[in-house]
C-alpha cells in the first residue's frame, strides 16, 4: 500500500501557485516561449522577436510590374490620397478654423483658400480640445457660409463631449489607436487636431514617443487613407517636439502671424509650405489669409500673395530713406512683409536703421509789444 503524500508547507505551495500564475500571464502576453521544444531561458522578451515578420522584397522588373493605385488630388493641389501632412502654427492663431475649413472642402467637394476639392471625401475630424458647443457653432457657420453641402455621413466628429467618460482616444496607446480605427467608417481623410491633446505620452523631444503614431499613420496610409496631423509651434516659431515628426510626412505647413497683425483681428495668418513633394512653384507659394465675419453673420475668407522679394532689396530701399510703406509699395508687397524682413536683418545685424532727423525747434513769434 502506498503510503499518502505528505502536504506540502503552506509557503511552497504559496509559492507554486504564484509560479503557475506569472506563468499563464506570459503565456498570454507572448505565447508559451517553451513549447516546441525551445529553451524558456532563452525565450525572446518580444513576441515580434520570437516570429519575425515577413518581409517581401521585388527586384526591379517586379517592382515595375506591379499595379499601384494612383494617387488622387484630394485638395489640389497639396493633399493627395495616400498623404501625411502636417498644419502647425502659434496658440490662437487659427489652426483650427483651417482645419475646420479643409475638412468641410473635403466633404462637400468645394474650395478653400484657392485650393479645390476634386471629388466629395468622406472625412474624420478628431477634436481633441474644443467643448461640443464651441464646435458646433463653428461649423454651423461653416455651413451657413457655404453653398455647397457635403454629403450625407462625409464629415463625422469625435470630440470629448460626445465620449461617455468625457475623455477622447489617446494615439499613443495601442488601445486608442485601435478605437480610431474603429471608428473610421467610410472616412479616406483623418484629421487629428491637435498632437497636444491626442498624443498623450512619452516625451514631446524624443523621436522614439513619435514611433507608435508613425507607425500608425504609415498603416492608414497603406490601406489607402490620408491623414493630417494639427499641431502648436514651440517658442521659436518651429513645431514643438522633436523634428523627427517631418520625416514622413508629404506636406508641412506652417501658419506664421503677419508682422503688423493685431489681436483684434482673430483668424488671420499667412500660409508657407516648409515641405511639399512634388510641388513647386506657384502652388507653394506663400499668402496671407485673413476671416472676415460678414454682417448677416457669415463668414468669408480673403487671400492674397505674400511676394518673396529679396530682404536685400528692402534693406537698399531703405537705406536710401523710403519708409517701409513705401518700399512695399515699390517692391508690390505687402507692408508686413517689409516689417517682418528689416526686423528680423536687424536682429541679424544685417541691418541697421538710420536714425530718424531730429525736428528743428519753431522759433517762438515775438510778442505785438516788443515792436
Amino acid at each position: 500500500m502506498t503510503p499518502a503524500a505528505e502536504p506540502l508547507p503552506a509557503s511552497i505551495r504559496s509559492l507554486d501557485e504564484r509560479a503557475e500564475r506569472d506563468l499563464a500571464t506570459v503565456e498570454r502576453t507572448v505565447g508559451s516561449p517553451w513549447c516546441n521544444g525551445a529553451n524558456p531561458m532563452n525565450a525572446p522578451a518580444h513576441h515580434e522577436e520570437r516570429l519575425p515578420r515577413k518581409v517581401v522584397a521585388v527586384d526591379a522588373a517586379g517592382l515595375l510590374s506591379e499595379s499601384f493605385p494612383p494617387r488622387d488630388k484630394l485638395l489640389k493641389p497639396w493633399l493627395t490620397t495616400q498623404s501625411l501632412a502636417m498644419i502647425y502654427a502659434p496658440r490662437g492663431i487659427g489652426k483650427t478654423h483651417m482645419a475646420l475649413g479643409v475638412a468641410y472642402a473635403l466633404a462637400s467637394g468645394g474650395e478653400f483658400l484657392g485650393w479645390k476639392a476634386t471629388v466629395q471625401t468622406p472625412v474624420l475630424y478628431l477634436d481633441g480640445e474644443m467643448p461640443g458647443a464651441d464646435l458646433k457653432a463653428r461649423v454651423a457657420t461653416i455651413i451657413a457660409s457655404n453653398e455647397r453641402e457635403a454629403a450625407d455621413g462625409y464629415l463625422r466628429f469625435v470630440t470629448p463631449d460626445l465620449q461617455e467618460d468625457g475623455v477622447m482616444p489617446n494615439l499613443y496607446r495601442p488601445e486608442g489607436r485601435e478605437a480610431v480605427t474603429a471608428a473610421l467608417g467610410n472616412a479616406r481623410v483623418i484629421i487629428v487636431d491637435n498632437l497636444s491633446c491626442l498624443v498623450r505620452g512619452g516625451k514631446e523631444n524624443e523621436g522614439e514617443s513619435w514611433q507608435p503614431v508613425q507607425e500608425w499613420a504609415l498603416q492608414m496610409r497603406s490601406q489607402g487613407l490620408s491623414v493630417v496631423f494639427v499641431h502648436h509651434a514651440g517658442k521659436g516659431g518651429q513645431q514643438r517636439g522633436t523634428s523627427k515628426r517631418e520625416d514622413v510626412l508629404d506636406t508641412v505647413i506652417a501658419l506664421r502671424k503677419p508682422a503688423d497683425y493685431e489681436p483684434d483681428q482673430g483668424a488671420r495668418f499667412e500660409v508657407h509650405f516648409e515641405k511639399a513633394r512634388a510641388l513647386y512653384g506657384q502652388d507653394v507659394s506663400p499668402f496671407e489669409a485673413a476671416l472676415t465675419t460678414l454682417p448677416d453673420g457669415n463668414q468669408t475668407w480673403a487671400t492674397r500673395a505674400v511676394s518673396d522679394a529679396s530682404e536685400e532689396q528692402m534693406i537698399e530701399l531703405a537705406g536710401l530713406g523710403l519708409t517701409m510703406r513705401e518700399i512695399g509699395s515699390e517692391l508690390g508687397v505687402n507692408h508686413s512683409t517689409v516689417v517682418r524682413a528689416l526686423n528680423k536683418a536687424k536682429d541679424a545685424g544685417r541691418y541697421i536703421p538710420k536714425p530718424k532727423p531730429k525736428k528743428k525747434p519753431t522759433p517762438k513769434r515775438g510778442n505785438c509789444d516788443d515792436d
